[in-house]
């Protein structure tokens, strides 16, 4: 559904199109959408539009899908190379943004190898103890936020793309209560220790969890174990900054849960977004995998 707003010299409150949006967000001020790979900032600018919002893009060379870059007017788009923190913040303020809005991975690697700082990038990368995805873009969140420019919960706009309660693809879930509950138990100590946010389990046993490799590569070394049963989990961090790094399931990853042999997912209601909800779903149940919203 569309939603329309109406515009007055003076601003009168009017219904937010998402339940994540400040209190106080204003439809008039344009959102600037910091893309990186994949169909979640494709999701996120077509929802941005769909409510009437203005939106401008900033965008990084080998990360942000062309087809997107190609969708915005070559003056309310900038092409960055992934480091240029101080050349980001200048288009924040060119593009008169009054938010912000990060969407899309950056390949990890890029944070450590083949980055190209700027001064900006630079000193804060040297401030850091620690350097990870949780750190680096922390900091990024805090140069971004002290220009007056709000950073948004990266779940804005995608509420109908969320995880929800029970068995998403429209069956009694197979795998045993015990089973589920353990493999809970073992991705949420993994995201308290920040190791990552997803666990394959099989029968009360870990057989692979996520770390710096990603999702991708911890499911397709689950599956040269022996994947009948097995129940891939995905969660958020206790402490999650939902402005970045928010966890997502989409196509890909249901296309390297088949190659693996793995038949059922569970994922936590309302924190994990699921990227093209109906178009997952539908796919899961074709290839008969299971998915499960859980609390």
């Amino acid at each position: 559904m569309t939603i329309r707003f109406g515009f007055s010299h003076q601003f009168s409150p009017v219904p937010t199109p998402s339940t994540f949006l400040p209190a106080n967000f204003d439809p008039r001020k344009p959102i600037a959408l910091i893309a990186g790979q994949g169909l979640y900032p494709q999701l996120v600018t077509k929802a941005v539009r769909a409510a009437g919002v203005p939106i401008r893009l900033i965008a990084f060379e080998e990360e942000t899908p062309p087809e997107l870059v190609a969708s915005f007017p070559k003056n309310e788009q900038v092409m960055l190379k992934v480091g240029q923190l101080g050349h980001m913040l200048d288009a924040l303020k060119d593009f008169g943004a009054s938010y912000a809005y990060m969407a899309g991975q950056i390949t990890p690697r890029r944070l450590f190898k083949g980055l190209h700082p700027d001064l900006k990038a630079t000193r804060i990368l040297l401030s850091l103890k620690r350097r990870n995805a949780e750190t680096i873009f922390g900091a990024i969140a805090r140069e971004i936020e002290a220009l007056g420019v709000t950073l948004l919960d990266a779940r804005s706009f995608l509420d109908a793309h969320l995880a929800t309660a029970g068995c998403m693809t429209g069956r009694k879930f197979s795998i045993e209560q015990d089973y589920l509950d353990h493999g809970i138990q073992i991705a949420r100590e993994c995201a308290r220790l920040d190791i990552g946010q997803g666990c394959v389990v099989r029968q009360g046993t870990v057989l692979a969890v996520e770390a710096y490799e990603g999702t991708d590569e911890m499911l397709r070394r689950a599956g040269t174990l022996k994947t009948d049963e097995t129940l891939f989990v995905k969660t958020v961090k206790p402490r999650q900054d939902w402005r970045f790094d928010v966890p997502c399931f989409g196509l890909r990853t249901l296309e390297v849960m088949r190659e693996a042999h793995l038949g059922a997912a569970a994922l936590e209601t309302g924190k994990v977004i699921i990227l093209d909800a109906p178009a997952v779903l539908e796919q899961a149940r074709t290839w008969g995998i299971q998915l499960l919203g859980f609390t």
